[in-house]
């Protein structure tokens, strides 16, 4: 399908374009352009675009497609968006809207924790050795719903234990002030012991954790809802950008993190495209 883009004549679609639909939700999200100075020229929805196809197929910056804008365009608003908090609040917005258009309160009131260690690469920032896995790199960390969309995350070097890293990951339910309604978060028993006892002296009686055991030992098994955050794991899985932590600082990572929650929910706001891949 060939399609008409302002300021940029005419070119083939990717399949990670945004849909005319995708891009009416999304559009009121974007930053306006600043008073004074040279007017934006940059058409913003093929921005956006060139961002969505780097985190699906994970080439570098230097080699997106000429019918892009500029790599260095791109990469400066996607930097500008990281720092000025664009990313989180269109991630936490979309989330909101994908409950309710599922018939759920716009925060839940229960959520499941668990981690995944991912390898780095050359690019340097904080690492370490996770022995239960063999990986050297960091561990994404993730509070998701019982929907699987993600409600915190948080990146850090691998050699951080489960228990400790879910300790810097739920203090961030004290600093964003939201989700008043969460009273129950579901994880694996890597969280068990002292982190337990963390969370009856930090959040008292608002918030427990509930240990869900494996019913069989060395047997796979669909463990009830912890199966939901491994969902999610596969979902961020499906990009190439995120096969590894490719990045220097651990809070582009989650960023990413974020944008890959972005695509997935805003392809269930919206109706499947209607063009087949070329």
């Amino acid at each position: 399908m060939v399609w008409p883009d302002a300021g940029m004549g005419t070119r083939r679609q990717y399949p990670t374009d945004l849909t005319d639909e995708q891009w009416h939700i999304l559009e009121p999200m974007i930053p306006p352009e600043k008073h004074g100075g040279r007017h934006r020229t940059v058409n913003m929805r093929e921005v956006v675009n060139a961002i969505l196809y780097i985190l699906r197929t994970g080439c570098q910056w230097r080699n997106l497609p000429h019918d892009f804008p500029p790599w260095g365009t791109v990469s400066w608003y996607f930097w500008l968006w990281c720092n000025d908090g664009t990313w989180a609040r269109m991630h936490d917005k979309l989330r909101e809207m994908v409950r309710v258009e599922a018939g759920r309160e716009k925060e839940p009131s229960a959520a499941i924790m668990d981690s995944q260690s991912v390898k780095t690469t050359e690019q340097g920032g904080p690492r370490g050795y996770d022995a239960a896995k063999n990986v050297t790199g960091r561990k994404r960390h993730l509070l998701v719903d019982t929907l699987g969309l993600i409600l915190l995350v948080m990146v850090h070097p691998a050699d951080v234990q489960d228990r400790d890293g879910a300790r810097s990951l739920l203090s961030l339910l004290l600093a964003v002030g939201q989700f008043s309604r969460l009273t129950l978060i579901w994880a694996d028993a890597g969280y068990s012991g002292k982190l337990i006892e963390w969370l009856m002296l930090t959040f008292g009686s608002k918030l427990r954790l509930e240990i869900v055991h494996r019913t069989e030992e060395h047997k796979f098994s669909v463990v009830r809802w912890r199966w939901i955050v491994e969902r999610t794991f596969g979902w961020l899985g499906r990009c190439r950008r995120l096969s590894k932590d490719y990045e220097a600082l651990t809070g582009t990572s989650e960023n990413w993190i974020r944008l890959a929650m972005i695509g997935v929910m805003i392809r269930r706001l919206t109706p499947p495209a209607s063009f087949q891949p070329t």
